[in-house]
């Protein structure tokens, strides 16, 4: 098995909340696929949360009642956002730095 660092972090959790990991070197293999699906499908739809959020954050007329809804979206989808970005940044390849 290989190191937990070298696990794929997945964008969903287990059943209790606990993070999912992939150990594969098959970057095209079905569950890798399916991440990353899951991946481009969470952050379209945080951009268009996003989207949304500032075109009411924008309109003065937006009640206090609709925001709490909204927060709660928008925490979701940056716990999402995060995830994918922690995934990908540790399946980066930095090469060692020479110093001269």
């Amino acid at each position: 098995m290989k190191a937990r660092n070298e696990l794929r972090l997945l964008p969903w959790s287990g059943p209790d909340g606990q993070p999912c990991y992939l150990s594969t070197d098959d970057s095209d293999g079905y569950m890798s696929r399916l991440a990353d699906n899951i991946e481009a499908v969470q952050l379209g739809m945080a951009a268009e949360l996003l989207k949304h959020t500032q075109e009411l954050l924008d309109n003065g007329d937006t009640e206090a009642e609709e925001l709490r809804p909204l927060a709660t979206k928008l925490t979701g989808a940056l716990r999402d956002a995060l995830r994918v970005a922690t995934s990908r940044g540790r399946r980066l390849t930095t090469p060692e730095s020479h110093c001269s």
